[in-house]
């Protein structure tokens, strides 16, 4: 399928992306629509998982089965490493709330469970690592049409002696939870724990942005997690366009590329981890550009606290005060301000696959820097999958 879209400026944009069945609900989208929903909060879809579970275990061969396959429509990541016969190693991640006590079943919210009780061997290391694309200099590779990300852990002599598969997948309908700030157009940074979802919220962003908000959407895919291993993107990111990064190191650089070239109106860009990298989202940002981005970690402050990430959300700066403007204040002569308007106007933490709270960046900055607690919004999901968003809420009242 090739899409192409015009701008004002008579820019011409053609995108290829591979086909792919999604799963929609027949009862409430026409088969005309195809890839096109609509996702708002008050005309909410329920959430479809789409994976591709089946080239993982090709990828994997006789090392997994079916009843692996049944568990790992549940799970995060699957891992394979040399051991002993006595500590079997083929396991994996697991999101589902429910204990088991077979030990050839899965279970336990964040518990590792071992698959079977025989080692992994050289040889079936040898043909995972086969069965999978090309490793960079991050030790990432992909499989060709699908969402995973295979990562190599190297002995000393750079010989491959374990790999993890991060289990990638299109979740159709978790836009909900965002959906009325996007259409503010404003920057938008996510925080999370790693395996919370922020990549998968930012591959359904792309797709909505480009498909019914029509924008021109371009990604920098660092690791090809995004949009998939290949040169044809993954249908799930829609009619956004993607670029590829040859080395980790030179994101900084694709992405001031992307502003320059392809004249984009919103720029993705998954983990933001680099002074370089912070300078050049600040750049795009001061160019208009709409930008959304992903960052490890779990909270605000810890975004505040990190010199490398905190130009993000403004920089922090020490400022000594005159007597008069201090006894104003009741605070020291000396303190903490927020030295420039943040690049990100929204900052979301994910606190869990569906609990986000939602800063105004620069007031929560403020507020925190003064030693005082910012009201935020608190995003969830109830027992029925509808969003709930509870306005003007205390900070330090929300869930850990």
């Amino acid at each position: 399928m090739v899409g192409a879209m015009a701008s004002s400026s008579s820019c011409l944009m053609v995108a290829a992306v591979a086909p792919w069945n999604l799963k929609s609900p027949t009862t409430r989208f026409s088969s005309k629509l195809n890839f096109k929903f609509k996702c708002c909060a008050t005309t909410q879809q329920p959430l479809v998982h789409n994976d591709d579970l089946q080239a993982l275990l090709q990828a994997s061969s006789h090392i997994t089965s079916h009843i692996i396959f049944r568990s790992l429509t549940e799970s995060l990541s699957l891992t394979l490493s040399l051991s002993s016969f006595a500590d079997s190693s083929l396991r994996f991640a697991s999101q589902s709330p429910q204990p088991t006590k077979s030990p050839t079943t899965f279970g336990g919210k964040h518990g590792n469970h071992y698959l079977r009780n025989s080692e992994v061997t050289v040889k079936e290391l040898e043909y995972a690592e086969g069965a999978v694309g090309d490793f960079g200099n991050d030790n990432r590779a992909g499989i060709e049409g699908t969402l995973h990300r295979i990562s190599a852990i190297r002995s000393r002599n750079g010989g491959i002696v374990g790999l993890t598969c991060r289990i990638g997948r299109a979740v159709t309908g978790h836009i909900d939870m965002v959906y009325d700030l996007l259409q503010y157009g404003k920057s938008i940074l996510f925080v999370g724990r790693p395996g919370v979802g922020k990549t998968t919220v930012m591959r359904e962003i792309a797709r909505v942005l480009s498909d019914e908000f029509h924008k021109r959407v371009v990604i920098v895919d660092t690791s090809n997690e995004i949009g998939g291993d290949g040169n044809i993107p993954h249908a799930a990111i829609g009619g956004a366009r993607r670029m590829q990064v040859p080395m980790p190191s030179m994101q900084h650089s694709v992405m001031i590329e992307a502003v320059e070239n392809h004249m984009p109106e919103v720029i993705i860009v998954d983990e933001i981890g680099t002074e370089a990298e912070a300078h050049a989202c600040r750049s795009i940002a001061e160019r208009g550009i709409m930008l959304i981005g992903t960052a490890h970690g779990q909270q605000i402050d810890n975004v505040m606290k990190n010199p490398t990430l905190s130009d993000l959300i403004g920089g922090i700066e020490s400022v000594t005060l005159g007597d008069v403007e201090a006894r104003a204040r009741k605070c020291q002569k000396t303190i903490l301000e927020r030295k420039a308007p943040p690049t990100f106007d929204f900052l979301i933490e994910m606190r869990d696959r569906h609990y986000w709270i939602t800063h105004q960046t620069d007031k929560s900055v403020d507020m925190l820097l003064r030693g005082k607690i910012p009201q935020v919004e608190v995003r969830k999901r109830d027992e029925n999958s509808k969003v709930v968003i509870e306005k003007s809420k205390v900070y330090d009242k929300c869930q850990v």
